[in-house]
């Protein structure tokens, strides 16, 4: 019989289970994995270094290019380090949308995880049906930024704007008809918040399908059950957050243990796994979005009751409205000042972090007075779960490399920066 060899497989950076450009250095015995040594630099984004020479608004629109799955959850963290610096005041209904909002993102990110981490092992449909959800998450990006991905709404002392009192309705054309108009049209006769509340409703059972597709499907059990196994203790040295540490086992989460913003006036339980295999990450995960489900619910019932300002009335730090420019002199000045040189931010520093849904995003900031960053450091969840790769394929075959770079739930912006 001859001797299987040792050698040298290069996985990635074009492989579509890669998840952008990881270009992974397997060292294989057949195929069972002895080595594992992830290559990162070749999407340098440089938004670190970027920030220093643009104003403090001008470097926000790069926070949603980091981790362009989880856009506002990264506004968030950016903001909150601004905002601890200046000691603004955010106005409550502003805070309750913020949260209401990072929750979608949280819905969005997890879905487009559940749709190609089922995908890269071989489970077709589960995008599909991913998607679909999606779709109608992105249009509540869209109706309150105008942009469906990277939306730049989160601003420090507030957000961009309120919610609108109309959503958007699709029109009749050459490819739909008016009576596929009006299905398509039926839950948006309301505002946003009357199509927040639909989804809202119906979410716990779309929910339900994705876990009769996967969560008793004995080829996904197969694929996942046992594999990539963490345990707490190496979890926590390794620098783990969000879903990768509560699969080990440690109920650790921002959200609980160092609120910000609202969460501590909002009802919802942390899911933590037993085993810390990818199985466990995949169950931490789809009910994170069941605990997201209800935090929006709630945000929603109280925004319906409580108006009220969505940003600070400090003109030095937010734009004064609209009209209220076109129509004052003192206004338009500020408004000028506002979009030209920016706002300076008092000497210091700052680090805020958020409970990201890949894990704690934080925004280091050190300000020496000026209207720029002196230095900006980002800390991203998926940099310290990448570290672990080696650790946790070894002795796996080639497939299961796979099955461990979909449960890290890795996105290349924020690794590189």
């Amino acid at each position: 019989m001859a001797e299987i060899k040792n050698y040298t497989l290069n996985f990635g950076p074009q492989h579509p289970a890669a998840h952008g450009v990881l270009r992974l250095v397997l060292e294989l015995d057949g195929e069972v994995i002895q080595r594992a040594d992830p290559h990162i630099g070749l999407l340098h984004r440089a938004t670190e270094k970027l920030a220093e020479s643009r104003t403090y608004i001008q470097s926000l629109p790069y926070m949603d290019r980091l981790d362009y799955v989880s856009m506002m959850s990264n506004e968030h963290a950016y903001c909150l380090a601004i905002e601890k610096l200046m000691a603004i005041e955010v106005p409550e209904r502003a805070q309750y949308i913020r949260v209401m909002y990072a929750e979608i993102t949280r819905l969005l990110n997890h879905l487009l995880w559940l749709g190609c981490h089922g995908f890269d092992c071989g489970a077709m449909n589960i995008l599909i049906y991913c998607f679909r959800e999606r779709e109608a998450l992105f249009d509540m990006y869209e109706a309150v930024s105008g942009a469906r991905m990277h939306a730049a709404y989160f601003r420090p002392g507030g957000v961009y704007r309120d919610l609108p009192d109309a959503m958007p309705q699709y029109k009749a054309s050459k490819i739909r008809n008016a009576k596929a108009m009006a299905q398509l049209n039926e839950n948006r006769q309301g505002s946003l918040l009357d199509f927040i509340d639909d989804f809202v409703q119906k979410f716990p059972k779309l929910v339900d399908e994705y876990e009769t597709l996967l969560t008793d499907n004995r080829i996904w059990k197969q694929r996942t059950v046992g594999v990539g196994v963490v345990t707490p203790e190496r979890a926590l040295n390794l620098g783990f957050t969000g879903a990768m540490l509560r699969g080990s086992g440690i109920a650790w989460d921002l959200r609980k243990q160092q609120p910000y913003d609202v969460y501590d006036r909002l009802d919802f339980d942390i899911p933590v796994g037993k085993t810390g295999d990818c199985y466990d990450r995949y169950l931490v995960r789809v009910e994170e979005m069941r605990q997201s489900n209800r935090i929006i619910a709630q945000c929603v019932q109280w925004l319906r009751a409580n108006p009220g300002p969505v940003i600070t009335d400090d003109h030095k730090v937010a734009a004064p409205a609209r009209e209220a420019m076109k129509a004052n002199m003192e206004e338009l000045i500020h408004h000028f000042k506002l979009f030209t040189e920016g706002f300076h931010v008092p000497e210091g520093q700052a680090y805020a972090a958020v409970e990201h849904p890949k894990g704690e995003f934080g925004i280091y900031l050190i300000s020496d007075g000026a209207n720029k960053p002196y230095r900006l450091k980002i800390r991203p969840p998926g940099f310290a779960h990448l570290a672990a790769m080696d650790e946790m394929s070894r002795g796996h075959m080639i497939a299961d490399a796979v099955a461990v770079i979909g449960t890290m739930d890795i996105v290349f912006g924020e690794i590189d920066r």
